[in-house]
């Protein structure tokens, strides 16, 4: 392909993510050096430096890096391993039950995620159904504590974020070819071995993509955090996010908050790395 074929067909989505992302970005970091408020919005104080400084001696600041690394580490691989183990399920149901059991399986991507979890949260309210059970069944009180209300968060992220590694999952099988499975059962391989050796290598670039797609999304949680703890600090359980807007819009200092984000960016790419690393290797070994 030319050079000029190239840049004609790219330059549209060049436009888009340079107005959407580059330029949004680069006032960002100009508002990070400021002091701002909403008093002084249109009379911003630099103050060079002093923002970032502020964010990385702020103990608040790190306490949501680190629930947000914590709900990385827990979401993501959770996703993906249930996702292929409900991918791997579907795999061995007659086709005409298939339907009937995606559409059970994605209903969770229809609902809107800020619903989906106030509908998850009033099962937990005094007058919901697991208070209920605990109150009358178990004989003791569900209380929305630090530990609980963390439990909920993962417990609702996995529910509600399993459905997109599923669905890719699915379509990665479908992809397999039916011969490598009837040589490897004509060889002898149980079950697990085919998943082991077969399953499993066929689907290693989409565990890549879903590893870097689920990343990135985890990092910028937000709305499950903001409906389960409405903000509330005795939780202990801000995102990073969540803290940029209480620093923002609750604090009001708008030039911390921007340098908070830039941050956030500088920290998401370091954790990309490795995803963007091992994409690039298989990119050259396919070559």
């Amino acid at each position: 392909m030319k050079i000029k074929t190239f840049y004609q067909f790219t330059s549209p989505s060049l436009i888009a993510m340079t107005t959407l992302m580059v330029f949004p970005l680069i006032i960002a970091m100009w508002l990070g050096l400021h002091f701002l408020t909403f008093r002084n919005i249109n009379t911003p104080e630099f103050v060079g430096l002093e923002n970032y400084a502020s964010v990385l001696t702020d103990p608040r600041f790190w306490q949501s890096v680190r629930f947000t690394l914590l709900y990385i580490v827990i979401a993501v691989p959770s996703l993906i391993i249930n996702g292929f183990i409900l991918a791997m399920l579907l795999n061995q149901i007659t086709q005409r039950l298939r339907g009937v059991f995606i559409s059970t399986y994605l209903l969770p991507m229809v609902v809107v995620p800020v619903v989906g979890t106030l509908m998850f949260k009033q099962m937990f309210v005094p007058s919901g159904v697991v208070s209920w059970f605990f109150r009358d069944i178990l004989e003791q009180r569900f209380i929305f504590s630090e530990v609980s209300v963390k439990i909920l968060i993962f417990i609702n992220a996995i529910w509600g974020g399993t459905p997109f590694p599923f669905i890719v999952l699915y379509a990665g099988l479908l992809t397999l070819p039916k011969e490598q499975i009837d040589a490897a059962v004509v060889d002898g391989a149980t079950r697990w071995q085919q998943v082991r050796y077969v399953a499993l290598p066929h689907l290693r670039s989409l565990f890549v993509f879903l590893g870097l797609i689920l990343t990135m999304d985890s990092y910028r949680i937000f709305d499950t955090v903001f409906v389960l703890t409405e903000m509330n600090p005795v939780f202990k359980a801000d995102t990073v996010m969540l803290y940029i807007f209480r620093t923002s819009m609750d604090v009001q200092r708008l030039g911390k908050g921007n340098a908070m984000a830039i941050l956030t960016v500088i920290m998401i790419l370091i954790i990309l790395v490795p995803y963007l690393t091992r994409t690039y290797r298989e990119q050259i070994e396919e070559r």
